[in-house]
């Protein structure tokens, strides 16, 4: 082989390395963006979980609020009737 030939392969074998190495490296950068992303995905699930239990309880508290102040109507709807019935 003359040392043009050999010259020749190792390009050929640079380029070669290149052409492989280019995607792959960029793949992993992806990948790893891509794993950041779920990660900050996964800590806002947790925090709307949490403001969602909150949300629940203060609409609970207010719907038997509203239901102990209808009993107390109907209790006074009750008496209406009767007094009037007399």
């Amino acid at each position: 082989m003359t040392e043009w030939e050999v010259f020749g392969v190792i390009v050929a074998l640079a380029g070669f390395a290149i052409s492989i190495c280019t995607p792959i490296v960029k793949l992993n950068t992806s990948i790893t963006r891509l794993v950041d992303k779920l990660n900050n995905l996964d800590e806002g699930m947790d925090d709307l979980t949490a403001r969602n239990s909150k949300s629940h309880e203060r609409l609970w508290k207010h719907n038997e609020s509203q239901d102990k102040t209808l009993v107390d109507h109907e209790k006074r709807i009750g008496i209406l009737e009767k007094v009037k019935e007399n």
